[in-house]
């Protein structure tokens, strides 16, 4: 069963053949696809035990950083489970006006789309509760990768822990698609994005190391480095181990790559911080972005930084990410008028 919206879409709408094609790629190619959970996300205006005004938007680590790269200009897919219901229809409808391909997505009747809400609690301090335990997002299946990928070979692949958190489900269907993508020759990069409220870090050490073989890009924060490997040094451990590139992101601090010539250190763009969420995921966009028009380490972390500060800059996971004429609107001082 699916919802009204989708009843009569053969998995493909008007805007997606006619959109022109991105160079290098074909007009039903994708350039990046990614799969998880997508929930309905609810930002209220303080602690929510006051009441008051709250905004209705969607949240998810993956689908943030495919309307990021479609942004930028990339054809970006996203694999994800929604219930049929008014949430789910939020999320499609999303995704769809942000130009991420849906052929791939599914709706079911039998379990409810996620939630999420957020809290401002001090100063840019936000609590984050989920709602996710049988959501529609946890159906997620290696049927519904196989679908994908007996279709389209992306060019890369780009797969978060969280995704494997969600059950044993959405873990095959991640395997799936890592072992597909890797026989297919496309890069496959992960993002740790550990979350302690779904699982522990041995769990995840668990589940994730075993990917590693097929896996060409490691992001992860220095505190989720650990999850991967027990070496003192896990970003050489890593790179001896066949990991092509291990992008550390630091924060306020900016990232730093390991790969085949060295370590390269990028600082982070000085922005005023509205907001935290999401940064992390616009920053693999940029990364990605740049990795997709060919660009050297130095550029790819650039414009990782670059789309960070835009993210933190602005509130909402996604709502405040650039276009690729907007890449350059840091490089004003601040307070300019663009006339």
């Amino acid at each position: 069963m699916t919802g009204a919206d989708d009843a009569t879409r053969p998995g493909v709408t008007a805007e997606d053949a006619t959109r022109p094609a991105v160079p290098g790629g074909d007009a039903g190619g994708i350039d990046v696809l990614t799969l998880g959970e997508t929930m309905a996300a609810f930002r209220s205006a303080g602690p929510l035990r006051l009441g008051g005004a709250a905004g209705v938007s969607v949240a998810g680590a993956e689908s943030t950083v495919a309307i990021g790269l479609a942004r930028l200009g990339h054809r970006a897919g996203w694999i994800g489970v929604t219930g049929a219901d008014e949430p789910g229809a939020l999320v499609r409808r999303t995704l769809r006006a942000e130009a991420v391909d849906l052929r791939w997505a599914r709706v079911t009747a039998d379990a409810p789309t996620g939630l999420i809400l957020f809290e401002p609690r001090v100063a840019d301090l936000n609590r984050v509760t989920y709602y996710r335990a049988g959501s529609a997002g946890s159906r997620l299946a290696p049927a519904d990768v196989t679908r994908a990928f007996d279709a389209v070979t992306p060019r890369v692949l780009h797969v978060t822990g969280i995704t494997c958190a969600l059950g044993p489900g959405p873990y095959a269907a991640v395997r799936a698609a890592v072992e597909r993508a890797h026989g297919a020759g496309a890069t496959v990069c992960l993002d740790v994005n550990h979350r302690s409220r779904l699982w522990s870090v041995a769990e995840a050490a668990e589940a994730l190391r075993p990917l590693l073989s097929a896996v060409d890009v490691v992001v992860a924060s220095p505190d989720e480095l650990p999850v991967l490997t027990d070496a003192d040094d896990p970003a050489a451990a890593l790179r001896a181990a066949g990991v092509r590139e291990v992008v550390v992101k630091l924060g306020g601090d900016g990232a730093t790559s390991h790969h085949e010539g060295g370590t390269l250190h990028r600082p982070a763009r000085r922005v005023p911080v509205v907001e935290t969420i999401g940064a992390g995921d616009a920053f693999v966009a940029g990364w990605l972005s740049a990795l997709l028009d060919g660009a050297d380490v130095a550029g790819r972390l650039d414009r990782a930084v670059t789309t960070a500060a835009f993210a933190v800059a602005t509130r909402g996971d996604w709502e405040g990410l650039p276009d690729r004429t907007e890449l350059a609107l840091l490089d004003h001082e601040p307070g300019t008028a663009l006339r």
